[in-house]
């Protein structure tokens, strides 16, 4: 059943997969190979894409030869994948909604899905029954709270006055969100053998293309938010965006953020 969270996350991605394919999809394209890696991705495997985006992971595994399937909430996200990855099995499912039968996976790989569902065990539950015995699982998640790349938007928001609002639910995830408590979460849901790693990069951008997908383009809660205010408190939001991402500047003009995220590998 979904719960409040699932349904602000359907409203909330409906229209943003451009947005987000220009955007965000270039800075979790960062993680896919290690997460590729830590599935056991290789030439035949059987493996699905849970949340897919626009595709990159999906991409990126049939480069390697793998047998691929996805997944994604939104329709749209779904499509994009499909055109991205021709020959692509993409399905629209809400998680833990999994459209596959038992055992079909050797492996299941999801980039920074688990963070977006209202029951994340349950969510897990459901990806395991849908692998084979021994078969690999391997997710991404934000460390919480957010910062860099992730948290640049959300800061100029506060520095420049504007308060969260009272109808954006909290993401159940928000507890899991540092190695221990991600990895007690995989564990609680029957996985064995799980190991969660911490991994950080820095994202290169040009700071008015990060600000015009990632705030404009109304991708995930902050841009929401965003997308709310009136020119004059726009304006002192850009301002402060300004002033935040001067500090991560490079001789080139764009900005090196920094991310970091976790990567967690267990076996059915």
């Amino acid at each position: 059943m979904a719960t409040d969270f699932d349904v602000y996350e359907r409203e909330l991605w409906a229209g943003r997969a451009p947005a987000y394919e220009r955007g965000f999809a270039r800075l979790t394209d960062h993680i896919a190979g290690p997460l590729l890696d830590a599935a056991g991705v290789g030439a035949g495997t059987r493996v699905l894409d849970v949340g897919t985006g626009p595709g990159v992971v999906s991409a990126r595994a049939a480069g390697r030869g793998a047998e691929v399937s996805a997944m994604d909430a939104d329709p749209l996200m779904a499509e994009t994948a499909a055109r991205n990855v021709p020959g692509l099995d993409a399905r629209v499912a809400i998680l833990p909604d999994v459209p596959f039968a038992d055992g079909s996976f050797d492996a299941v790989a999801g980039n920074f899905v688990i963070n977006h569902v209202g029951d994340p065990g349950a969510a897990l539950t459901a990806l395991r029954r849908v692998l084979r015995p021994a078969g690999r699982l391997a997710l991404t998640c934000w460390v919480m709270p957010g910062v860099g790349a992730l948290a640049v938007v959300r800061d100029a928001l506060d520095e420049a006055g504007v308060p969260w609002p009272d109808d954006i639910p909290p993401a159940p995830f928000l507890e899991h969100g540092e190695r221990a408590a991600f990895g007690r979460l995989v564990a609680a849901a029957g996985y064995s053998a799980v190991e969660v790693e911490d991994v950080l990069w820095e994202h290169a951008v040009d700071p008015d293309e990060w600000w015009e997908t990632c705030a404009l383009g109304g991708v995930g809660s902050n841009g929401v938010v965003v997308g709310r205010q009136d020119e004059p408190t726009l304006a002192r939001v850009k301002a402060a965006y300004d002033g935040i991402v001067a500090r991560f500047v490079r001789p080139d003009g764009k900005v090196s953020l920094p991310a970091h995220a976790l990567l967690a590998r267990a076996t059915r």
